[in-house]
């Protein structure tokens, strides 16, 4: 725990000495005092929370549908070798296709509003869910397999007692992956015809060449990631304590 502290500490100190000391050009590279000052002004305005409140409604909605298909998508492609068959190449060609490429798509299917913003969230942040749960439930190491069957374990007992809690990990790794990715999608999906959003507030503040602010947004969306995925983990601890047996501090 020190350690990540200490290693922000550093990270501060060098940045506010590279911006008064090496840079000393605001527009160019803000410290993190005028930062901090430009955040506070933003907050005092109220203009601050409703980009946070804006991008927590997409975030929130596009990941949470993201979670519930790519687990379930996962599951129904692990069950069935003609499912797997048949998604596979959708999965492969939407994976690798750039979110860039169907932003402005949304925004045509979809308007300008909520919607269009949690498509595009949930579209780039559901198949690392999907994939992990997938590798996760089909490969179950074999012994673990054949001890439950000879035990006289029903597919059933197998699947909710051998495969789900070995594929735990797996799960909890692509939602640890889709995190990131779905804070990107927030900040692209605002890109295209949003009227707020920490990514809008990105956008207009380097349009209005206000450095400070456009910092602002770029900090909360990375306290936004790393409150994620600490969540996570704090989930993984709670549902799969094995993993953290016997790890040396």
């Amino acid at each position: 725990m020190w350690q990540g502290l200490a290693s922000f500490v550093v990270a501060a100190i060098l940045w506010e000495f590279l911006a008064r000391v090496v840079v000393d050009n605001p527009l160019f590279f803000t410290s993190l005092t005028d930062i901090a000052i430009r955040g506070v002004e933003l907050w005092k305005s109220g203009e601050l929370q409703t980009h946070i409140w804006v991008s927590f409604i997409e975030f929130a909605g596009g990941y949470f549908l993201a979670a519930i298909f790519g687990i379930l998508g996962g599951i129904c492609m692990a069950a069935s070798k003609t499912a797997r068959g048949f998604f596979d190449p959708w999965v492969s060609m939407l994976y690798a296709t750039p979110i860039l490429a169907l932003g402005p798509l949304f925004i045509l299917w979809m308007g300008i509003g909520v919607a269009s913003k949690i498509a595009v969230i949930f579209l780039v942040s559901v198949f690392p869910i999907l994939i992990n749960t997938l590798v996760g439930l089909t490969t179950t190491d074999r012994i673990l397999l054949d001890v439950a069957r000879s035990l006289g374990a029903t597919p059933q007992q197998i699947y909710m007692k051998v495969r789900m809690p070995a594929a735990l990990p797996y799960i909890i790794a692509g939602l640890r992956l889709s995190v990131a990715r779905a804070l990107v999608g927030v900040v692209v999906a605002e890109l295209f015809g949003a009227r707020a959003g920490l990514g809008f507030l990105i956008l207009m503040s380097a349009q209005s060449f206000d450095t400070a602010a456009m910092f602002v947004g770029v900090i909360a969306l990375a306290v936004a990631g790393v409150g994620s995925v600490a969540a996570l983990k704090w989930v993984e601890e709670k549902m799969a304590p094995w993993r953290f047996e016997n790890v040396d501090d």
